[in-house]
């Protein structure tokens, strides 16, 4: 389940106008997420994804990468206390 989590903010965040350079903070990384899913829904953000990929490969390698480091402080499992 955290995969797939993972995986729409990832999509989400690649989408967003925020750029590596910005250095955002954690706030910013989940306000981005979800105003891309709430602007372009997990399918919209999926199709843009993919259409980055298919115009330009060699960013979009490089932003994916920055992304799921952006990402794992961010969406990570939570210990459950028993």
């Amino acid at each position: 389940m955290i995969s797939i989590v993972k995986d729409l903010a990832a999509e989400a965040l690649f989408v967003s106008s925020i750029q590596p350079s910005e250095c955002p903070s954690r706030k910013t990384v989940e306000q981005a997420v979800t105003a891309m899913l709430l602007l372009h829904g997990s399918d919209g953000c999926a199709a843009e994804v993919a259409t980055e990929f298919g115009d330009h490969p060699e960013v979009a390698v490089r932003r994916m990468h920055w992304v799921n480091e952006e990402l794992t402080g961010v969406v990570a499992p939570t210990p459950v206390l028993t």
